[in-house]
């Protein structure tokens, strides 16, 4: 089927309220979901306008995040929950003792974890590992 006017209004109302390229395919017929999508190039409909734009929240951040977030657990079990720590590191989803976990440099990694590096540089045959 061709493109008549009508399909395309269909179309263009079909895209704007944010219904996918499949789903108008299906409305119209007798077009594929790739004929839909060439048409909407050709067209120069946006996909930007298609969705909204999130509301920006005037709230600060440190308002919004009031307890640490670090998980703890396994999340399909039903044991599984967050830390909620009260206090928060400013800019931070964790609490102090979490951040120390989460943002470590090379430099603490290495320090932390010598032994492990060293084996791995040294030629330790642990395990077969090594020259």
């Amino acid at each position: 089927m061709g493109w008549t006017e009508a399909r395309v209004a269909r179309l263009r109302d079909l895209w704007k309220a944010g219904y996918t390229a499949r789903d108008i395919a299906d409305d119209l017929g007798g077009v594929s979901r790739g004929a839909v999508l060439g048409k909407v190039n050709r067209l120069g409909l946006s996909v930007q306008s298609r969705f909204r734009k999130p509301i920006p929240c005037n709230e600060p951040e440190s308002a919004r995040t009031k307890s640490c977030q670090w998980p703890i657990g396994d999340p399909g079990r039903r044991d599984f929950h967050f830390c909620e720590s009260e206090t928060v590191v400013p800019g931070k989803p964790y609490c102090p003792d979490h951040c120390a976990a989460a943002y470590r440099t090379p430099q603490q990694w290495r320090e932390e974890n010598a032994e492990a590096v060293d084996r791995f540089k040294g030629g330790s045959t642990v395990g077969g590992w090594g020259r």
